[in-house]
């Protein structure tokens, strides 16, 4: 499929990503290093492998053990070794409830599939490169995984970066940090001990690109251009880390698919559920240091029962997110305006057509029920409503034109308020923002999903073998674009390149958008009508 796949790059274009797809060693004897090439990082030597001209590293430490006393704290420095460690096999991600397949969504994305192991000692960090070169200079792209802030790890099958590295000629990491209760559980007005306890999570982000800055050289990368993007959560909490003080000057570029975050909970905010956590394990105010030497399935045991409360009370349930604790972060993201501390970072923000068909089962819907649903959300206006939707699109579903009404409301709205303010910091001098729309229908389950969320997660890492892709042209063809497009960035500051059209910047009001598509293409204000009514409602 790799092989396929670089026919459709320009001469020009395998030039400057630089596709790669040579075999481990040369001409006569292969030796032990060409298979399982060793690195030397600030902590000790790794052991990886090689594998069709990229080098695998896998369940590289950037911090210590998180458990006990080191639980809700923030990260510690992974400890020193002797000798050569192995780093052949993925880590231990952090402790979650585990994906149930019970929706076919989830065998999809592979949500369920998350090899390592469930543990406290998990920062550690998947690192994909085409050469140990320490002056080759490789653009890093860091991809933060989704799942919110309650699951998923850098481990998963959907999130390898072997065919990202190979194509763009880059040094790939994922990483897995501190999630739940564990990452976010806010502690703060339990004593100084505790401060930072209701961001250790994006803290945990911020070790591991201090991490990447001091070891990216020895994996063939460069410390000054660093991209940090991902989807869904991973876009959350990049969004996050672009308020971060911190975070300056770890990172180059920023990415935000389908993740769009403008504001967080406050120390407040959060007095009930933790609260509500002490409940369940049986502590009170107080006694939170005993929280430390509980076994972390106890804890996990716990916020699972406490969510379970709410869900049968007819509450949504309360989940564990960074705070707004004024010191690691002083600000919401993206509320009122574009964070300062990021001015000069440039961004590409993006969504898929249909993000909300993920959530969504009733794919029976008929057009009467479509109708119902937008009256639900618009009220007297929802008749003129899916009207407009149904003119927008006559041959979709009325499932999908559910998803899409849904989406617009919430995913679009946020990207796009998200966008606006960091387009009006850029017009104010700071770094400059890029937005694309992602249409490509999923051929998942015969096309019932449109173009649901995730949809954009294979083809930007260059893969697509995941679910809701397939291995069509078509497929391959927007794989090799979108590929391309953030590779570039990551290079370059700009997604320019030569397998997609010329790409300007997102300004108001022309706000140009990139819809990667059959037929990816430029267009100015895609989907406005529908942008100027979500506007309206305030």
């Amino acid at each position: 499929m790799a092989r396929q796949q670089t026919r459709h790059l320009t001469r020009r274009g395998a030039l400057l990503l630089g596709g790669a797809f040579g075999l481990v060693g040369s001409a006569g004897a292969i030796t032990e290093a060409d298979i399982f090439p060793v690195v030397e990082t600030t902590e000790g030597k790794y052991r990886g492998t090689a594998v069709g001209g990229v080098n695998h590293f896998k369940g590289v430490r950037y911090g210590a053990d998180t458990s006990g006393k080191n639980r809700f704290m923030p990260p510690q420095a992974p400890p020193k070794f002797r000798g050569v460690r192995d780093a052949t096999d993925y880590g231990q991600f952090a402790p979650q409830m585990p994906a149930a397949r019970t929706a076919d969504y989830t065998g999809l994305i592979f949500f369920d599939v998350q090899p390592g192991g469930m543990g406290e000692d998990c920062l550690v960090l998947n690192i994909w490169t085409p050469t140990l070169d320490r002056n080759a200079k490789r653009p890093v792209m860091l991809h933060i995984h989704g799942g919110g802030y309650y699951g998923g790890s850098g481990n998963s099958i959907g999130y390898d970066g072997e065919e990202l590295a190979r194509y763009g000629n880059a040094v790939v990491i994922t990483v897995n940090h501190r999630l739940g209760a564990f990452g976010y559980l806010n502690l703060m007005d339990e004593g100084a001990k505790f401060a930072g306890s209701g961001v250790a999570g994006q803290l945990d982000l911020v070790a591991a690109l201090k991490w990447i800055k001091a070891n990216a050289e020895n994996f063939g990368g460069d410390p000054g251009r660093v991209l940090v993007f991902g989807q869904s959560g991973g876009g959350a909490k990049t969004s996050v880390l672009l308020a971060m003080p911190s975070a300056k000057g770890l990172f180059h570029r920023a990415g935000v698919m389908s993740g769009s975050t403008l504001k967080l909970a406050t120390r407040e905010d959060t007095a009930p559920t933790t609260a509500a956590l002490l409940k369940a394990v049986g502590l009170t105010k107080g006694e939170t240091g005993k929280l430390q030497a509980l076994p972390f399935q106890t804890i996990l045991a716990a916020q699972a029962t406490m969510e379970a409360d709410m869900r049968a009370k007819g509450e949504a349930p309360r989940t564990f997110s960074p705070i707004v604790d004024g010191v690691e972060i002083p600000r919401n993201p993206f509320d009122p305006d574009a964070p300062p501390i990021s001015a000069d970072i440039p961004m590409i923000i993006s969504t898929v057509m249909d993000e909300r068909a993920y959530r969504l089962s009733n794919f029976q819907l008929d057009e009467a029920g479509f109708v119902a649903f937008a009256k639900s959300r618009a009220g007297a206006k929802g008749a003129d409503l899916a009207a407009m939707y149904r003119r927008d699109d006559p041959v979709a579903t009325p499932f999908v034109l559910q998803a899409r009404l849904d989406t617009d409301s919430t995913f679009r709205k946020s990207a796009i308020i998200q966008s606006e303010r960091k387009a009006a910091q850029a017009a104010a001098g700071g770094a400059p923002l890029w937005t694309y729309l992602y249409a490509l229908p999923s051929p998942a389950f015969g096309g019932r999903y449109g173009t649901p969320h995730g949809s954009d997660v294979g083809p930007a890492l260059h893969d697509v073998r995941g679910g809701l892709n397939d291995a069509s042209l078509d497929s391959v063809r927007v794989a090799d674009q979108l590929a391309s497009a953030w590779v570039a960035f990551a290079a370059t500051g700009n997604p320019n390149n030569p397998n997609t059209p010329d790409w300007a910047t997102y300004t108001v009001p022309k706000r140009t958008t990139m819809v990667f598509d059959r037929y990816s293409h430029v267009q100015d204000d895609p989907r406005k009508a529908f942008r100027e009514f979500w506007a309206s409602q305030g």
